[in-house]
Protein backbone atom coordinates (compact mmCIF):
# COMPACT_ATOMS: atom_id res chain seq x y z
CA UNK A 1 0.00 0.00 0.00
CA UNK A 2 1.48 3.36 -1.04
CA UNK A 3 1.58 6.22 1.46
CA UNK A 4 -0.31 9.33 0.45
CA UNK A 5 1.33 12.62 1.40
CA UNK A 6 -0.86 15.62 2.18
CA UNK A 7 -0.55 18.20 -0.57
CA UNK A 8 0.32 21.04 1.81
CA UNK A 9 1.67 24.41 0.68
CA UNK A 10 3.08 27.24 2.79
CA UNK A 11 1.38 29.68 0.39
CA UNK A 12 -2.17 30.69 -0.44
CA UNK A 13 -3.48 33.18 -2.99
CA UNK A 14 -6.02 35.58 -1.51
CA UNK A 15 -6.74 37.22 -4.87
CA UNK A 16 -7.51 40.89 -5.44
CA UNK A 17 -6.33 43.48 -7.93
CA UNK A 18 -4.10 46.57 -7.63
CA UNK A 19 -3.67 49.42 -10.12
CA UNK A 20 -1.45 52.53 -10.12
CA UNK A 21 -1.21 55.43 -12.58
CA UNK A 22 1.47 58.18 -12.54
CA UNK A 23 0.69 61.66 -13.86
CA UNK A 24 2.75 64.81 -14.33
CA UNK A 25 2.03 66.01 -10.78
CA UNK A 26 -0.05 63.25 -9.19
CA UNK A 27 -0.21 59.50 -8.57
CA UNK A 28 -3.29 57.31 -8.23
CA UNK A 29 -3.03 53.99 -6.37
CA UNK A 30 -6.09 51.73 -6.15
CA UNK A 31 -7.01 48.23 -4.96
CA UNK A 32 -10.22 46.32 -4.38
CA UNK A 33 -11.21 45.28 -0.83
CA UNK A 34 -12.17 41.61 -1.33
CA UNK A 35 -10.01 38.90 0.27
CA UNK A 36 -10.74 35.32 -0.77
CA UNK A 37 -9.40 31.81 -0.59
CA UNK A 38 -10.61 29.29 -3.15
CA UNK A 39 -14.34 29.90 -3.62
CA UNK A 40 -14.78 31.50 -0.18
CA UNK A 41 -14.80 35.23 0.57
CA UNK A 42 -12.96 35.79 3.86
CA UNK A 43 -13.81 39.50 4.11
CA UNK A 44 -15.31 42.19 1.88
CA UNK A 45 -13.54 45.11 3.56
CA UNK A 46 -9.78 44.46 3.55
CA UNK A 47 -7.43 47.28 2.56
CA UNK A 48 -4.56 46.14 0.29
CA UNK A 49 -2.92 49.58 0.30
CA UNK A 50 -0.19 50.40 2.82
CA UNK A 51 1.36 53.81 3.52
CA UNK A 52 5.16 53.37 3.62
CA UNK A 53 6.08 57.08 3.74
CA UNK A 54 4.31 60.43 3.24
CA UNK A 55 4.85 60.18 -0.53
CA UNK A 56 5.00 56.39 -1.01
CA UNK A 57 2.11 53.94 -0.99
CA UNK A 58 2.26 50.21 -1.76
CA UNK A 59 -0.65 48.11 -3.04
CA UNK A 60 -0.18 44.34 -2.80
CA UNK A 61 -2.05 41.23 -3.91
CA UNK A 62 -1.15 37.57 -3.45
CA UNK A 63 -0.77 35.89 -0.04
CA UNK A 64 -1.86 38.49 2.52
CA UNK A 65 0.06 36.90 5.43
CA UNK A 66 3.30 37.39 3.42
CA UNK A 67 2.17 40.91 2.49
CA UNK A 68 1.75 41.77 6.20
CA UNK A 69 5.23 40.36 6.98
CA UNK A 70 6.71 42.38 4.09
CA UNK A 71 5.00 45.60 5.26
CA UNK A 72 6.39 45.05 8.77
CA UNK A 73 9.96 44.66 7.45
CA UNK A 74 9.68 47.75 5.23
CA UNK A 75 8.23 49.79 8.10
CA UNK A 76 11.10 48.89 10.46
CA UNK A 77 13.76 49.51 7.77
CA UNK A 78 12.20 52.91 7.03
CA UNK A 79 12.22 53.81 10.73
CA UNK A 80 15.97 53.00 10.91
CA UNK A 81 16.55 55.16 7.80
CA UNK A 82 14.67 58.09 9.40
CA UNK A 83 16.78 57.87 12.58
CA UNK A 84 20.00 57.79 10.55
CA UNK A 85 19.17 60.51 8.00
CA UNK A 86 16.61 62.73 9.77
CA UNK A 87 14.26 62.55 6.77
CA UNK A 88 11.82 60.19 5.09
CA UNK A 89 12.77 58.03 2.13
CA UNK A 90 11.91 59.31 -1.33
CA UNK A 91 9.65 57.10 -3.45
CA UNK A 92 12.53 55.90 -5.75
CA UNK A 93 14.63 55.04 -2.64
CA UNK A 94 11.67 53.11 -1.19
CA UNK A 95 11.36 51.30 -4.54
CA UNK A 96 14.98 50.14 -4.28
CA UNK A 97 14.48 49.06 -0.66
CA UNK A 98 11.43 47.00 -1.64
CA UNK A 99 13.40 45.36 -4.46
CA UNK A 100 16.29 44.49 -2.10
CA UNK A 101 13.88 43.13 0.54
CA UNK A 102 12.12 40.86 -1.97
CA UNK A 103 15.40 39.68 -3.56
CA UNK A 104 16.87 38.83 -0.13
CA UNK A 105 14.04 36.26 0.26
CA UNK A 106 14.33 34.91 -3.30
CA UNK A 107 14.85 31.25 -2.23
CA UNK A 108 11.64 31.27 -0.13
CA UNK A 109 9.90 34.35 -1.57
CA UNK A 110 7.21 36.56 -0.16
CA UNK A 111 4.22 35.50 -2.31
CA UNK A 112 3.31 39.15 -2.85
CA UNK A 113 2.84 41.07 -6.08
CA UNK A 114 3.36 44.74 -5.43
CA UNK A 115 2.80 48.11 -7.07
CA UNK A 116 4.53 51.08 -5.46
CA UNK A 117 3.22 54.55 -6.24
CA UNK A 118 4.08 58.04 -5.10
CA UNK A 119 5.79 61.30 -5.94
CA UNK A 120 9.51 61.66 -6.66
CA UNK A 121 11.78 64.50 -5.48
CA UNK A 122 10.62 66.70 -8.40
CA UNK A 123 6.94 66.21 -7.51
CA UNK A 124 6.30 63.98 -10.55
CA UNK A 125 4.15 60.89 -10.20
CA UNK A 126 6.05 57.60 -10.20
CA UNK A 127 4.91 53.98 -10.33
CA UNK A 128 7.13 50.94 -9.79
CA UNK A 129 5.95 47.44 -10.64
CA UNK A 130 7.43 44.21 -9.21
CA UNK A 131 7.54 40.46 -9.49
CA UNK A 132 7.73 38.25 -6.38
CA UNK A 133 11.56 38.21 -6.24
CA UNK A 134 12.31 41.92 -6.56
CA UNK A 135 12.74 42.57 -10.28
CA UNK A 136 11.25 46.05 -10.78
CA UNK A 137 10.72 48.80 -13.33
CA UNK A 138 9.56 52.41 -13.26
CA UNK A 139 6.47 52.70 -15.46
CA UNK A 140 3.64 55.13 -16.18
CA UNK A 141 0.97 52.69 -15.03
CA UNK A 142 0.72 49.13 -13.76
CA UNK A 143 -1.75 46.45 -12.65
CA UNK A 144 -1.05 43.44 -10.41
CA UNK A 145 -3.13 40.60 -9.03
CA UNK A 146 -5.93 38.34 -10.19
CA UNK A 147 -7.51 40.98 -12.45
CA UNK A 148 -4.23 42.27 -13.94
CA UNK A 149 -4.59 40.23 -17.16
CA UNK A 150 -7.97 41.91 -17.75
CA UNK A 151 -6.94 45.47 -16.80
CA UNK A 152 -3.45 45.70 -18.37
CA UNK A 153 -4.61 45.45 -22.04
CA UNK A 154 -7.23 48.11 -21.34
CA UNK A 155 -4.64 50.47 -19.81
CA UNK A 156 -2.27 49.77 -22.73
CA UNK A 157 -5.05 50.77 -25.12
CA UNK A 158 -5.99 53.94 -23.20
CA UNK A 159 -2.56 55.20 -22.13
CA UNK A 160 -0.15 53.88 -24.82
CA UNK A 161 3.05 54.08 -22.78
CA UNK A 162 6.19 54.68 -24.88
CA UNK A 163 8.59 51.74 -25.26
CA UNK A 164 11.46 51.80 -22.73
CA UNK A 165 13.76 50.82 -25.65
CA UNK A 166 13.22 54.13 -27.45
CA UNK A 167 16.17 56.56 -27.47
CA UNK A 168 16.24 59.23 -26.23
CA UNK A 169 14.16 57.88 -23.34
CA UNK A 170 10.61 59.23 -23.22
CA UNK A 171 8.87 60.20 -19.98
CA UNK A 172 6.57 57.41 -18.77
CA UNK A 173 3.98 59.66 -17.08
CA UNK A 174 0.45 59.51 -18.50
CA UNK A 175 -1.11 62.48 -20.32
CA UNK A 176 -4.41 62.32 -18.38
CA UNK A 177 -5.56 64.86 -15.83
CA UNK A 178 -6.00 63.69 -12.23
CA UNK A 179 -9.81 63.47 -12.50
CA UNK A 180 -9.57 61.50 -15.77
CA UNK A 181 -7.09 59.05 -14.19
CA UNK A 182 -9.43 58.45 -11.22
CA UNK A 183 -12.36 57.83 -13.59
CA UNK A 184 -10.22 55.45 -15.64
CA UNK A 185 -9.30 53.46 -12.51
CA UNK A 186 -12.99 53.18 -11.53
CA UNK A 187 -13.83 51.94 -15.06
CA UNK A 188 -10.98 49.36 -14.86
CA UNK A 189 -12.30 47.87 -11.63
CA UNK A 190 -15.94 47.92 -12.73
CA UNK A 191 -14.90 45.92 -15.83
CA UNK A 192 -12.57 43.48 -14.03
CA UNK A 193 -15.23 42.72 -11.39
CA UNK A 194 -17.57 41.42 -14.10
CA UNK A 195 -15.09 38.69 -15.13
CA UNK A 196 -12.87 38.00 -12.08
CA UNK A 197 -14.47 36.35 -9.04
CA UNK A 198 -11.54 37.40 -6.79
CA UNK A 199 -12.07 41.13 -7.47
CA UNK A 200 -15.08 42.96 -6.10
CA UNK A 201 -17.04 44.54 -3.21
CA UNK A 202 -15.44 48.00 -3.38
CA UNK A 203 -12.36 49.81 -4.69
CA UNK A 204 -10.18 51.98 -2.45
CA UNK A 205 -8.42 54.83 -4.28
CA UNK A 206 -5.52 56.93 -2.96
CA UNK A 207 -4.69 60.17 -4.82
CA UNK A 208 -1.33 61.82 -4.07
CA UNK A 209 -0.44 65.32 -5.23
CA UNK A 210 1.38 68.44 -4.01
CA UNK A 211 -1.56 69.23 -1.68
CA UNK A 212 -1.29 65.89 0.13
CA UNK A 213 -3.28 62.65 0.12
CA UNK A 214 -6.94 62.13 -0.76
CA UNK A 215 -8.95 58.93 -0.40
CA UNK A 216 -11.95 57.84 -2.45
CA UNK A 217 -14.06 54.70 -2.53
CA UNK A 218 -16.44 53.21 -5.07
CA UNK A 219 -18.80 50.25 -4.62
CA UNK A 220 -18.35 47.23 -6.90
CA UNK A 221 -20.32 44.02 -7.44
CA UNK A 222 -20.83 41.95 -4.29
CA UNK A 223 -21.41 38.58 -5.99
Amino acid sequence: MTKEHANWSPYDNNGGTCVAIAGADYCVIAADTRMSTGYSILTRDYSKICKLADKSFMASSGFQADVKALQKVLSSRHLIYQHQHNKQMSCPAMAQLLSNTLYYKRFFPYYAFNVLGGLDSEGKGCVFTYDAVGSYERVGYSAQGSGATLITPFLDNQLKSPSPLLLPAKDAVTPLSEAEAVDLVKTCFASATERDIYTGDSVEIIILNANGVRRESEQLRKD
